[in-house]
């Protein structure tokens, strides 16, 4: 005699199985009823379980303590053994030699599928901090996918008798209407995202929204939020609201460029002031250089000609003296008589004299022509940069050799110095034109 004799006393059953094709959890009922009593969940000992790959099967011990599970993870086709039901060795008792039967509930948990679900919100408020007073309609719709991973904690979080996906679903949208709902309506305060940009910060709000919806799914419902896809934002364009809060926005945008404008001007007539004071500087600076530089020269000139008038004068000296040598008494003859003598060494040592005043003078007029020959130091050449509306400067040659290197000064670039009109390109500039270099020629036709 079998098991269960009759229908309402459940029938045998040896073979567990799930043959559902789409399903997130599915309960297995002996009889195929709605409703389940003891008497079908009455399961013998060493009926046959099978367990596809991606699956799992949930035996749910009813005890006075609680309930009790045993997990099998598919792929399983064994008949019922204590050996892989720990639960289950524990409570069967030892009567008839182990057959007899135990209270269970067996569900089937789908490990490999995805479950998608579509979400639409009606229109609700969003308000931009800035303007309270006006309130836009939005709504929002998109679709969730998420699946289960951690089954204890699913098991733990949803009471598995007569589960129903349609109802479970339901659940997951409700919860998900209400989190993106309030997500989105407090993405304006909390992310600094105005609500007349929203529309366009489509993706940024997606994943603000998953980074608040997963861990609440996860504890709320244990399953695994494997997608979040926020399709579209829709604003109520024709409300009251939006188009005051456009106007408010365009006001205070206006009045904001204005204020930014009138500080860029008073920046750059401030700097242009602190520009031209030190372009000024450095002017009286340099002329005041130049004007050390040539009384220094002046005196040197005056110096060398000075030296040379007493060296004349010496030589000049020498000269007369070396002359009366010729009217010495060398020998102690004829007194004041003519000396050949003394009149020889007169000759050598003027000639010697005359020589060297002959060479310094030719030195001195070499040096004063050198002199006379030199060319002014050339000119410090000052220019202001202006890079992006920012003006800096003034630099000097090598500073703007060094810029033209580095590629921040360009023939585009924009330069000014004290006594140009206006501002001038760089490549406009005859004076600038050598720190670009010659201009390449075309490339050869192919």
């Amino acid at each position: 005699m079998g098991l269960f004799g009759n229908k309402s006393e459940g029938g045998f059953m040896n073979v567990i199985r799930c043959d559902e094709q789409e399903y997130l959890v599915h309960k297995w009922r002996p009889s195929g009823e709605a409703n389940s009593t003891k008497r079908e969940n009455s399961i013998r000992y060493g009926s046959s379980l099978r367990v596809k790959d991606g699956e799992l099967a949930v035996f749910v011990y009813k005890q006075n303590d609680g309930s009790m599970q045993d997990f099998i993870v598919g792929p399983y086709d064994q008949t019922i053994k204590t050996a892989n039901f720990p639960v289950l060795a524990s409570i069967v008792g030892l009567a008839f030699g182990g057959n007899s039967p135990f209270q269970a509930e067996i569900y089937f948990i789908n490990l490999s599928g995805n479950i998608q679900v579509r979400f639409g919100i009606p229109y609700f408020d969003v308000f931009d901090p800035r303007f309270l007073d006006f309130a836009v309609p939005m709504a929002a719709r998109g679709t969730i996918t998420f699946n289960i991973t951690d089954y204890k904690g699913f098991i733990k979080l949803n009471r598995l008798i007569n589960f129903e996906l349609e109802d479970f679903q339901k659940q997951i949208k409700d919860a998900v209407t209400k989190y993106v709902k309030g997500v989105i309506t407090n993405i304006p305060a909390d992310n600094g995202i105005p609500v007349l940009q929203m529309e366009r910060k489509l993706l940024e709000i997606n994943d603000i929204v998953t980074a608040h919806l997963k861990p609440r799914l996860e504890n709320d419902f244990g399953v695994n939020l494997k997608g979040f896809d926020l399709a579209t934002i829709d604003v109520d364009k024709e409300s009251e609201g939006y188009a005051e809060l456009r106007k408010n926005t365009a006001q205070q945008t206006s009045k904001t460029i204005e204020a930014q404008t009138d500080v860029n001007i008073r920046n750059l007539e401030d700097t242009q002031k602190i520009n031209a004071a030190n372009m000024e500087e450095t002017l009286r600076v340099q002329r005041e250089e130049a004007q050390r530089a040539q009384k220094l020269q002046t005196e040197t000139n005056f110096i060398g000609a000075h030296a040379l008038n007493q060296q004349t004068e010496v030589l000049k000296t020498g000269a007369e003296n070396l002359g009366k040598m010729g009217t010495m008494n060398a020998g102690g003859g004829n007194d004041g008589g003519f000396n050949p003598a003394g009149m020889m060494t007169g000759m050598a040592m003027g000639g010697a004299m005359g020589g060297q005043m002959a060479n310094m003078m030719n030195q001195m007029g070499q040096n004063m022509q050198q002199q006379q020959n030199m060319p002014p130091p050339p000119p410090q050449i000052q220019y202001n940069v202006s890079v992006n509306g920012q003006t800096t400067g003034p630099f000097n040659w090598q500073q703007l050799q060094q810029m033209a290197q580095n590629g921040q000064l360009t023939r585009n670039t924009y330069v000014w110095k004290q006594g140009m009109a206006n501002w001038e390109l760089a490549g406009a500039v005859q004076e600038l034109n050598s720190l670009f270099g010659a201009v390449p020629p075309p490339p050869p036709p192919m």
